[in-house]
């Protein structure tokens, strides 16, 4: 029997989400609220500038961040193929 390693388990679990709604997530989620600045904009401002200590803040940047790196994964995984 083949072992499988956490890394083809997860392209395998990222291979079955449909890449329109990973779009629509990161654009919605991830840009969410649109004014007066996205929330991951500010978040990233906030840690290149070294001010990203509050764990909320943390947080917001962890959620608003995440759809970003799934799609981002998700096509890099299609531009394989």
């Amino acid at each position: 029997m083949e072992s499988k390693t956490p890394g083809d388990r997860l392209k395998g679990w990222l291979d079955k989400i449909p890449l329109a709604p990973l779009v629509v997530l990161a654009l919605l989620l991830g840009l969410a609220p649109f004014a007066p600045e996205p929330h991951v904009w500010e978040k990233l401002k906030m840690l290149a500038g070294g001010t990203l200590a509050r764990p909320i803040d943390i947080f917001d940047l962890i959620l608003h961040g995440t759809p970003f790196l799934l799609l981002a994964a998700k096509l890099w995984s299609v531009a394989r193929r």
